[in-house]
């Protein structure tokens, strides 16, 4: 088996149990409508019972669930689950929330499709993706849901403040999907962009959003230094607010493929 990369590892994931990144999670940008419309073509039959895995506030669940018999919801950080029941369509009869580690919990399959928004990478892949496929009905998808946001002239600027305040210090770019494959656990069947949509935010709420990100906690990074980081950011988008709103064009991204079962020594 071909080791994670080490930025990956449970120590990382972990912080997503951390109250400060819950609270924060509220300001990064929301998955355009057209999502969820290229999640629920994705099913075929009969059966639209879809597995949601690393859900957190049920970002995707809590839109998906419109489209389909039942979500089962799957996170293993209580607080997102408690924050995510008081959102709107959090108590939808047919959203069936599950707190604990996907690799373990009791599931209730066949399911149509499995999603995962920003939560798949901090997962046992030997263990999850096998555990999808024997659960998927014949042919059904694994969908891995990401939004990307317009480039603007101070992304080269924001990394080299992450880089300095990040509490991952392990941390190394890298594809998910290419990860996957390499370990022959994932056959990448499609992909697809939404058209973007205009999404507005304050400089306060922009800057908060990072805060919700690995390696920016705000227990972790300590006082002092998520309030210098606050600051260096403040420093290189203020100039391009106006009347201190910031402007984004946000598209979703969906790719989908099959989950392999590992062959290996």
């Amino acid at each position: 088996m071909i080791p994670k990369p080490r930025h990956l590892e449970p120590e990382y994931g972990a912080q997503f149990q951390d109250r400060s990144i819950v609270d924060a999670y509220q300001y990064r940008p929301p998955y355009p409508t057209e999502t969820f419309k290229i999640l629920a073509g994705l099913m075929s039959g009969e059966s639209r019972v879809v597995l949601d895995v690393g859900c957190g506030r049920g970002d995707i669940a809590r839109e998906l669930v419109h489209f389909v018999e039942r979500v089962d919801a799957v996170d293993f950080s209580a607080n997102m689950i408690e924050t995510g029941k008081k959102l709107p369509g959090g108590d939808n009869p047919k959203l069936n929330w599950i707190c604990g580690p996907v690799e373990e919990v009791p599931l209730a399959p066949p399911y149509a499709l499995v999603t995962a928004g920003a939560s798949l990478h901090w997962m046992d892949w030997y263990v999850v993706m096998p555990r999808f496929r024997e659960m998927l009905l014949p042919d059904a998808f694994v969908a891995i849901v990401g939004t990307k946001a317009s480039s603007e002239w101070w992304d080269g600027k924001i990394g080299p403040i992450i880089s300095r305040y990040s509490t991952n210090r392990h941390f190394q770019p890298y594809d998910l999907i290419e990860e996957l494959e390499k370990r022959g656990l994932f056959q990448k069947a499609g992909e697809k962009e939404t058209a973007p949509v205009l999404f507005v935010q304050s400089v306060d709420d922009y800057i908060e959003s990072y805060h919700s990100r690995n390696g920016l906690s705000r227990e972790r990074m300590g006082e002092e230094n998520a309030a210098a980081f606050d600051r260096e950011v403040r420093e290189v988008v203020t100039p391009m607010a106006k009347d201190g709103m910031l402007e984004f064009q946000i598209s979703g991204h969906v790719i989908w493929g099959l989950p392999q079962q590992f062959v290996g020594k």
